[in-house]
């Protein structure tokens, strides 16, 4: 902390705050965690990595027939419109 470049006005502000976190942070050191496994997910499921191939009997869009169709392309990549965010042009 002592590498964060604050102004004396918002170290006077942050002070109280980042006092309360340091007193949080002595809270959690002084915790017994004997026997306590790291966890490294909430729950008890697991990602899936199913192989990737198309589901039988499901219509596959040959690469050719696609690139005929794409506004703009840079073979083998298509350009695709943004859908993150806040929705604006690629």
């Amino acid at each position: 902390m002592a590498r964060l470049g604050l102004s004396e006005a918002q170290a006077a502000a942050f002070g109280p705050q980042m006092s309360a976190i340091l007193g949080h942070m002595d809270t959690l050191r002084g915790l017994d965690l004997e026997g306590v496994e790291p966890l490294t997910h909430i729950g008890e499921g697991v990602n899936r990595l199913d192989a990737d191939e198309p589901p039988p009997h499901s219509p596959v869009l040959e690469a050719g027939k696609l690139m005929e169709m794409a506004p703009e392309k840079m073979e083998p990549f298509v350009k695709v419109p943004k859908v993150l965010g806040d929705g604006g042009g690629a």
